[in-house]
């Protein structure tokens, strides 16, 4: 049976991703067959997890996946593999208020999953006070254990001797202690990290992150607090959404990065075929696909090269006279009449819907989303609610004219002005959608 545990701090920023990564890329090492997932919407954190396990990375969201969906992707990653490792989101215990064990925190990971946590301090500027905040993490929820505790940031021996010799008396062994250094940190830009495809010394950067895990965490000890995982099946668990076609050419590229595995696969899994295009490199959709999905990514950052891709531009507009295209956030933003660069220039998109995107305006769109469809489109027929996120800097300077395509709301249940657009065969959003939640 495959054991599991959740890496998880007290905030965001505390090093969860560091440790995940050098435990993981230090267990591999001695070839344990690893899995790896992420809590809560990511798409950057889990291409890393994918290189330093040479298999791919899950998310698990308590808030947007039905639980039979969480349970099928538990069992599919649990499946012929020693020991899974899920990094998890923000604090421990930070989620949608008042959704109890579907609140979307790392917290509700662990208890479904009975996950012990190693909890990741960032113990900068503190010292026997680190200790507090153990008890109070290891006391909030009866159904969540705290096994573990990783100090980051150590500043130096006697800072580590202070800090374990606070938290010893609560019986939570302290199994690593990581000492300053900028070398370990992974650059960064707008989204998060630099993306793991976009790092030309990725393996050099991988062995430097196992020389830590091995020199300052006890790794016999932390393959011990790992806990076996209920990986049975789910029942009656539906794909996340149903396929938008028979063969779905997808727009796969750095422009074009954000989208989710199990999305993929469940859409393999009933029956459909995904075909993979480069607008950058000029591919227009092939012919032989019944519908085209854009997700999202960094179109902003490669702006002039899709304005010039003439070639995808006409291929993409025959394309929508007769078949179904969607765009996800990025994509949205490319089939609408033009973008923004980050110096207010604009740039002629492909125009199959009217409305015009900026990251020269940016502003900060963050948090999960619940749609309702006013319509059929590739996400799901009229009626359904589907729950997503939205994550992205670039604003709607001019909405166009074209029919919305959902009626969206935050977790809170507050109205959200985006409202996407459809117009004939093509539909756009800046939601991501992750599972739809009514079927």
């Amino acid at each position: 049976m495959t054991a599991g545990l959740l890496v998880s701090a007290a905030r965001s920023g505390a090093g969860k991703t560091t440790v995940t990564l050098g435990l993981l890329a230090a267990l591999a090492r001695r070839g344990m067959v690893l899995r790896a997932a992420k809590a809560g919407p990511d798409y950057i954190d889990p291409a890393f997890h994918a290189v330093a396990t040479g298999a791919p990375c899950i998310n698990l969201d308590s808030w947007t996946m039905p639980p039979p969906l969480l349970q099928a992707l538990m069992a599919d990653a649990t499946t012929a593999a020693d020991m899974l490792v899920v990094e998890g989101v923000m604090g421990l215990f930070d989620g949608v208020p008042g959704v109890a064990d579907r609140d979307g925190s790392s917290a509700s990971i662990a208890a479904r999953f009975n996950l012990p946590v190693l909890l990741v301090l960032d113990v900068t500027a503190q010292s026997q006070s680190a200790a507090a905040m153990v008890r109070g993490f290891a006391g909030h929820r009866p159904d969540v254990h705290v096994a573990g505790v990783i100090l980051n940031r150590v500043g130096s021996d006697r800072h580590r001797r202070l800090i374990t010799d606070a938290i010893a008396p609560l019986g939570i062994p302290v199994v690593g202690a990581i000492p300053r250094d900028a070398a370990l940190a992974l650059p960064e830009r707008h989204l998060g990290l630099i993306q793991a495809g976009e790092h030309g010394d990725l393996a050099t950067r991988m062995d430097v992150l196992a020389d830590m895990a091995e020199k300052h965490l006890d790794l016999d000890t932390i393959i011990a607090l790992a806990a076996p995982i209920d990986g049975q099946p789910a029942r009656n668990a539906a794909p996340a959404l149903p396929p938008p076609g028979q063969r779905i050419a997808l727009a796969a590229d750095a422009a074009f990065t954000f989208i989710y595995p199990h999305l993929i696969d469940g859409w393999r899994n009933a029956g459909a075929e995904v075909v993979r295009f480069s607008p950058l490199a000029n591919e227009a959709p092939p012919d032989d696909c019944d519908a085209c999905w854009l997700p999202g990514g960094y179109p902003e950052l490669h702006v002039a090269t899709l304005a010039s891709a003439q070639k995808f531009h006409d291929g993409l507009v025959r394309f929508a006279q007769t078949r179904l295209v969607h765009g996800e956030c990025g994509g949205y933003m490319v089939l609408g009449e033009g973008l923004e660069d980050a110096d207010g220039n604009r740039h002629a998109m492909t125009g199959l819907l009217s409305h015009t995107t900026s990251f020269h305006k940016r502003r900060l769109h963050l948090g999960y989303r619940e749609a309702q469809l006013l319509s059929d489109s590739p996400i799901g027929p009229k009626g359904s609610l589907i729950r997503g996120h939205e994550f992205h800097y670039a604003s709607l300077i001019d909405p166009g004219s074209d029919d919305p395509l959902v009626d969206l709301r935050n977790a809170q249940v507050e109205p959200m002005a985006e409202r996407g657009g459809r117009r004939g065969h093509v539909t756009g959003t800046f939601f991501h959608a992750i599972a739809r939640v009514d079927g």
